[in-house]
């Protein structure tokens, strides 16, 4: 045999063990899943979900608190006599706070969702400029992780509280790089709606009647070509004394207009199963 044959013969053999090892070791062949990604398949901003599947009549009622919390027994009333589901988000201030301490345990007793919202509701980034971050990493993630140990002390770990909202709902996308750094995903409200601005006082500028906040819930629902499916609608769970109209007095109307329209309430954490 020449020495070209046993040349051709080795390089043969050296393909075919090539293509065996790496079907053998499909790591060195992985690509990225998207099924990791939850934007693959749900509507996103910046990093962040702000609603769920569009094709399916359900919606997560999520509430927000730091400082009030006077809503809080009415609408764990509401949400127990009409067997809907809550999600909320509190703040390490609402969870220390003692005036609170057993409503958070009836929250967590009744199976409502209890996420993070921060420790000290920080504003992460400049209300005019969003690129501009006004937290370090560091101090973003000392602020967090002192959210979940004050959760902690209510039994509240962080393999089940994955989904965390942002204070002020304002962020940008290096606050949700550094929280998908810390395997939590964030989340956001769904755009279209007034719901949020439960807050507003009479002598803010913003401010919004609960007449109005209502009626654009219900407009956005008809005129939407999905309606409010796969919504994140969030509300306060309480809100500044000068607030004296507190749009959580009309939750129950609200859901029972929405029961009508044939629509479900889910967990945020099972609206947005992935």
């Amino acid at each position: 045999m020449t020495r070209l044959d046993w040349q051709t013969i080795l390089l043969w053999i050296s393909v075919i063990f090539c293509f065996s090892h790496l079907s053998n070791n499909k790591v060195a062949f992985s690509q990225p899943n998207e099924q990791d990604d939850p934007c693959t398949y749900f509507e996103c901003e910046s990093g962040a979900i702000i609603r769920g599947d569009t094709s399916a009549k359900k919606l997560a009622l999520v509430f927000t608190g730091d400082e009030f919390g006077d809503g809080g027994q009415h609408i764990l009333d509401v949400l127990d006599r009409q067997q809907v589901p809550g999600s909320f988000f509190f703040t390490g201030n609402f969870y220390r706070n003692p005036r609170f301490e057993l409503l958070i345990q009836s929250l967590a007793s009744n199976d409502h969702y209890l996420g993070a919202h921060s420790d000290k509701h920080l504003l992460y980034c400049d209300w005019e400029d969003r690129d501009s971050l006004l937290v370090t990493y560091e101090g973003f993630v000392q602020d967090l992780e002192n959210n979940y140990q004050e959760m902690g002390r209510f039994g509240i770990e962080k393999q089940n509280a994955r989904f965390f909202l942002p204070p002020y709902e304002w962020y940008n996308d290096s606050i949700s790089l550094w929280t998908k750094s810390l395997d939590l995903q964030l989340i956001n409200f769904t755009h279209g709606t007034l719901s949020h601005a439960d807050y507003t006082t009479p002598d803010m500028p913003n401010y919004r009647s609960n007449k109005a906040i209502f009626q654009s819930i219900m407009d956005y629902e008809k005129e939407s070509a999905n309606g409010l499916n796969g919504f994140i609608l969030l509300n306060h769970i309480g809100t500044a004394p000068e607030r004296t109209d507190k749009f959580y007095l009309h939750l129950e109307v609200l859901i029972e207009e929405l029961k009508n329209k044939g629509y479900q309430f889910e967990r945020i954490d099972e609206l947005l199963d992935f």
